[in-house]
């Protein structure tokens, strides 16, 4: 890994721990009927917002592990089958237990962060077996910065896209906007004016599918 990247990638991750600690913040309250409470995204609760967070933090834990000995896991055991179903088995229960969970996960994540070797940070997980697409373990904490901005504002519990952390979005945008570009055809990889007209952050929200624009077909979010 070069200079660049590695403080890129030293400043990815002071940035998702912030935004691990404003998330905990802002849950730490919560109530039973809160989570109970219907998310925007639809057929969520809050409490399916809170077990992804945690699901997906143990995702990346699982992935940092095996990285560590040379090998090379999917994101989910069982594949998109599995995740839905832990998401949806581990929903219901009480506040309490779910924001444990999500700050235990928080904090096993970290500590691979933390000892993560050079062997770590040049290994690879496996995004889908479907079609044996993998991603880069140094790309997972940007990633999961993603998942913490992103569904932190689907809890509707007063952050919003407005909200998001400046330094996330920039990192975040270039990479969507990349990949935004790598599946249009020669000559059509500009965004539209409307888009890069917008805020950085309402830009991003597009690619997210949490705004529309008018005239403008709904992003892919993947």
């Amino acid at each position: 890994m070069d200079g660049a990247a590695a403080r890129a990638l030293d400043a990815q991750v002071a940035g998702c721990a912030a935004s691990h600690q404003r998330l905990l913040a802002a849950i730490s309250q919560l109530t039973d009927h809160d989570c109970r409470t219907p998310s925007p995204l639809s057929g969520w609760t809050r409490g399916h917002v809170l077990n992804h967070l945690a699901r997906n933090a143990d995702s990346h834990s699982r992935m940092f592990e095996a990285a560590s000995r040379g090998a090379e896991v999917e994101f989910y055991r069982g594949g998109m089958e599995t995740r839905v179903a832990e998401i949806e088995a581990g929903a219901h229960r009480l506040a309490s237990d779910l924001i444990a969970d999500v700050r235990v996960s928080i904090y096993a994540l970290e500590a691979a962060w933390a000892g993560a070797t050079a062997t770590t940070w040049s290994g690879f997980g496996i995004k889908s077996h479907s079609d044996g697409s993998r991603v880069a373990i140094s790309d997972l904490v940007l990633m999961r910065w993603c998942e913490v901005e992103v569904h932190h504002a689907d809890l509707n519990i007063g952050y919003t896209w407005h909200d998001w952390d400046p330094l996330f979005v920039r990192y975040d945008l270039d990479r969507k906007v990349m990949g935004w570009k790598a599946r249009k055809p020669m000559g059509l990889t500009t965004l539209p004016d409307t888009l890069q007209k917008l805020s950085p952050n309402e830009r991003l929200a597009w690619f997210y599918n949490r705004v529309t624009v008018d005239g403008i077909p709904p992003a892919d979010p993947y």
